[in-house]
């Protein structure tokens, strides 16, 4: 049975009542991710230019700091999959305990690095050790069912909103605490030594208080696999090829180039705000860049919470998604207008009003999450086999945003070092990217599949 894009989700039967405990638990541990990764945005430019790898050349810092954005998904993309696929197996609890204490181990190791090659250690330890995301996705479809699939589904951007607002304050504001707040750090030698290691200490403190929160009152959702005849014959888990359905292609492919262009558009956001006007930014502190970061967040997250299941109730996730892709074409081209608009008198009020609309087109975008959630989540071949569908469908999205920040931050610095259409060739290239993702939604059904029981066709 499939869910009509056309009729209102809520009509066919009442909403089933959803468990708020476990709910916020999963989306506690969820937020873990986002703040791990997002913290570093506001410094990690600053950082990179202090080390000795660019040569004082701040043209090169796009090249190394959009390396170490990227690395945690590369290495996630190579066990990512195994993660999901093992916790269909074992259960999915174990697995994101493991998850979190591998994100507590980065961030310390993070804070305390003072090469860059420590930094690409730290950065690949929380991929590795990491498959949380794709866990927490099958264990929300576990939780939910059409009848409050939307309303489950629009919390996960709306953590990922909070993260993205609460970890990039938090960077800004407590990185180099020694000459920031020198009545309180100023007086302890280590504060100068590592700079950046309180805002990555704060985080790994946030996962190690989520581990045990995880551990002692989390429930499981999967029965782990006994050994035995009747288990055995109970559940038949699926091969990979087995999985990869075409409506899982087609599901993964559409939320894969929505992941692209978003981590794209993040990766671009603090090295445009932190490079000099000159050098084709705006010059801002990174106190103002976390900032900026946050406030970006801050509205998705509200929008997320309060607007999206409406909207998926009348418009359906097809046209909700189609939204979401196209408002990546104008927030690109919003890039070089903002540079213009600083150059000629600082940054002023047109520069403002241009990074407000960048930023309500952000918060459309980001309904595109929800929607993809929800068709990767349907497309599963069966509900023994969410956690390797998701494992499937996050893997992709590790590989893309693997290459979409050292693309994009890289094709940035080559188009300034090349004078590329004025140096603003990487925006012209992620706005014909963006109009072929646009293509790729016509590939999606108006209608949203149901993911059948176990042996259904």
């Amino acid at each position: 049975m499939a869910l009509s894009e056309n009729t209102p989700l809520l009509v066919s039967r009442q909403r089933t009542p959803l468990p708020k405990f476990q709910l916020f638990i999963l989306l506690w541990v969820q937020l873990a991710e986002p703040l791990t990764s997002q913290v570093i945005y506001p410094f990690i430019n600053k950082l990179v230019g202090e080390l000795p790898i660019t040569g004082g050349d701040e043209e090169k810092i796009g090249y190394y700091a959009g390396l170490i954005e990227s690395l945690f998904f590369v290495t996630e993309a190579f066990t990512v999959l195994q993660w999901s696929s093992l916790s269909d197996r074992v259960g999915r609890k174990p697995v994101l305990l493991v998850g979190l204490f591998g994100l507590s181990l980065s961030m310390i190791s993070f804070g305390l690095s003072k090469s860059y090659g420590a930094l690409v250690v730290s950065r690949c330890l929380a991929g590795l050790l990491n498959g949380n995301v794709g866990v927490i996705k099958s264990m929300m479809g576990e939780l939910s069912d059409s009848t409050n699939i939307a309303q489950v589904m629009a919390l996960m951007p709306v953590v990922w909103s909070t993260g993205a607002t609460i970890g990039p304050i938090v960077g800004g504001l407590l990185a180099n605490p020694y000459d920031q707040f020198p009545n309180t750090f100023g007086r302890f030698e280590f504060w100068r030594t590592y700079p950046y290691a309180l805002p990555c200490f704060v985080m790994a403190f946030y996962c190690i208080t989520s581990f045990f929160l995880a551990l002692f009152c989390l429930k499981e959702t999967v029965e782990p696999r006994r050994s035995g005849h009747t288990a055995a014959t109970e559940i038949r888990h699926l091969s990979l090829r087995e999985v990869l359905t075409p409506r899982v292609i087609i599901a993964v492919s559409n939320y894969s180039l929505l992941a692209l262009l978003d981590i794209s558009l993040r990766a671009l956001q603090p090295l445009f705000y932190t490079l000099h006007i000159r050098y084709g930014g705006l010059g801002f502190s990174p106190p103002l860049v976390g900032l900026c970061l946050g406030a970006f967040g801050l509205f998705s997250g509200l929008y997320q919470a309060t607007v999206f299941a409406p909207i998926y109730n009348r418009f359906g996730a097809k046209r909700t998604f189609v939204l979401s892709v196209t408002t990546f074409i104008p927030m690109f081209a919003l890039f070089p207008l903002m540079n213009l608009s600083a150059r000629h008198q600082g940054v002023n009020a047109l520069t403002v009003a241009e990074l407000t609309l960048q930023m309500v087109l952000y918060v459309l975008m980001d309904m595109g999450f929800s929607c993809a959630f929800i068709y990767v989540r349907s497309a599963a071949p069966s509900k023994h086999s969410l956690g390797a569908t998701n494992g499937i469908a996050q893997t992709c999205i590790s590989i893309v945003r693997a290459i979409g920040p050292v693309a994009s931050t890289s094709l940035f610095s080559f188009s300034l070092q090349r004078n590329l259409l004025g140096g603003w060739l990487v925006y012209v290239v992620l706005v014909f990217v963006s109009a072929l993702a646009l293509l790729g939604t016509t590939y999606l059904p108006t209608e949203v599949w149901e993911v059948p029981e176990e042996g259904e066709e």
